[in-house]
């Protein structure tokens, strides 16, 4: 076969026909991972359920409770809290709340007298605070829109609010079901499915004697996605070990760089004179990160230090600390992924909870916080810090110092993914020589001279 000046017959295409082929197939593999982002390997089933309970008729509509429940195992939604919306099926509007509020009523004008607490098509609503009268809260609102983590915290993995609904259907014929939900905790996050009618929820008495049901019910699923939470990593890990004086730090510009001209003020130096006006500058009120100066510029980093070898055991210190100026972490969590977690032994500070993602396989740990001791994960300078100690027990047949096998494969913090160094920048056994790797340099080396010489 002839060929035109740079072609090159690979079987009975050219190479650019080749290349071709490749981008296509590289384009459909990333658009096939595009779609399954919000799957999250270590909580496959981990979701936000929004249950919408009809209670009662009225003659313009119905009352409704409103219950989200947070079946994530690790990822929960902190201050300043959770966020609901939605868009009215017809010309609904919302006499009346309990439990929580319409950030904005809307355009009321057409009402004479009694006037509903929101107009909007698209309400959007917010939990109600702390402290709030009792005649107006029901059971789970009013936490300031913060929802644990099913795992950590059962007792407190739901929100709920009532809302009187009018201008609507008053039978299951006639209701329509809102469309268009967001979820946003606190910002975005969270893609929620359309609404899905479903048996009717039904209520037992405390005495247990008695059961009721709603009139009709409807369910919403809300997945995470962290790619759409945020465009840049929040946390990342750094290594060290007693057998190599190396530290392993986080990745130079893990979740951004240091850059004055292009974002001004986009992080401070720990010993500033500044440092108090700009905590307290732009973007406080609306939480902004505020970074302490660093390397890899996270806010939250995981130090994984592996500290003494015994002849049985082995010994892991972790320290979380936070470079976030204006954050503080309440009922922060840690997730950590390592073969060996089958056979940890003790642990100290921490809570902890063993997490099986892959059926009878015990690999991945979720450690928090002992409530009022180190639970609150201070912001950054002294005490923005906390650490714990693990004890594992060797096994025979797996346990080794060797190729990096005594660090995590996967760690998340308060549900977000955080970013490891690379696995040949790991601490190396002192027996592990870099002369060990020159065969396949060479062998590379090889490879792209004589494929030059092929070529010309």
């Amino acid at each position: 076969m002839e060929l035109g000046h740079g072609s090159f017959a690979v079987g009975s295409r050219s190479i650019p026909e080749v290349a071709g082929v490749v981008t296509l197939l590289v384009v459909l593999l990333c658009s096939c991972l595009t779609s399954t982002e919000a799957y999250d390997a270590l909580d496959p089933n981990g979701n936000i359920t929004i249950k919408w309970d009809v209670m009662q008729w009225t003659p313009d509509g119905y009352v409704a409770v409103v219950t989200m429940f947070n079946y994530q195992q690790y990822r929960h939604i902190q201050a300043p809290g959770w966020s609901l919306g939605w868009k009215w099926a017809k010309k609904e509007v919302i006499w009346s709340m309990v439990g929580a509020q319409a950030t904005e009523q809307g355009d009321c004008s057409k009402f004479k007298g009694n006037i509903p607490h929101c107009c909007k098509r698209d309400p959007t609503v917010v939990d109600l605070l702390p402290g709030t009268p009792y005649n107006m809260q029901i059971a789970n609102c009013c936490k300031g829109g913060v929802i644990n983590s099913w795992a950590q915290d059962p007792a407190n993995h739901a929100a709920s609010f009532q809302v009187s609904v009018g201008m609507a259907g008053t039978t299951n014929k006639t209701v329509r079901v809102p469309r268009n939900f967001t979820l946003k905790a606190p910002g975005p996050g969270y893609t929620c499915g359309i609404a899905k009618i479903v048996k009717s929820t039904k209520f037992t008495t405390q005495d247990g004697r008695r059961t009721t049901q709603a009139m009709m019910t409807w369910n919403v699923t809300c997945t995470y996605s962290q790619p759409l939470a945020q465009k840049t990593p929040t946390c990342c890990v750094s290594l060290s070990s007693f057998y190599n004086d190396t530290i392993v730090n986080c990745p130079t510009c893990t979740c951004g760089c240091q850059n004055n001209i292009t974002q001004p003020g986009s992080c401070v130096e720990a010993d500033s004179p500044y440092l108090a006006s700009a905590i307290n500058g732009p973007g406080k009120a609306t939480l902004a990160p505020l970074v302490q100066c660093t390397s890899h510029m996270c806010p939250i980093r995981i130090h994984w230090h592996v500290k003494l070898n015994y002849k049985e055991y082995w010994r892991v210190k972790i320290t979380i600390t936070n470079f976030n100026y204006r954050m503080n972490y309440t009922q922060w969590n840690l997730v950590a992924q390592h073969p060996n977690f089958d056979n940890l032994t003790q642990i100290f500070s921490f809570n902890y909870k063993s997490l099986t993602p892959y059926g009878g396989i015990n690999d991945t740990a979720m450690l928090w916080g002992v409530k009022f001791y180190n639970d609150l994960l201070m912001q950054a300078g002294p005490l923005g810090n906390v650490q714990s100690e693990l004890l594992l027990r060797k096994d025979a047949s797996t346990f080794t110092f060797e190729k990096g096998w005594a660090f995590p494969r996967r760690v998340y913090f308060n549900g977000d993914n955080c970013v490891m160094p690379p696995p040949d920048a790991y601490p190396w056994l002192p027996n592990a020589s870099p002369s060990l790797r020159a065969p396949l340099l060479l062998s590379a080396t090889l490879f792209w001279a004589a494929l030059a010489l092929l070529l010309t």
